[in-house]
């Protein structure tokens, strides 16, 4: 699954939309994100790290990375 779908499919089981997501954003960094950039980011997998990270805590989830077993 890619990025977009992922975070769109976490959203929704939130109720979260992308609209609601890309104001969290704004509001927790510098810069203005709208539905149309932070869509554009997740279709090319140019979202950063610490993007996520704020996406994950505006879903109150957690971003893990981890070794495979």
């Amino acid at each position: 699954m890619n990025a977009i779908n992922e975070v769109k499919m976490l959203a929704a089981k939130k109720g979260i939309t992308l609209t609601q997501l890309a104001e969290y954003l704004t509001k927790n960094t510098n810069k203005k994100y709208s539905l149309d950039t932070l869509s554009k980011k997740l279709r090319a997998n140019t979202i950063r790290y610490s993007e996520m990270k704020i996406i994950a805590e505006a879903l109150d989830m957690e971003l893990i990375i981890q070794d495979k077993k």
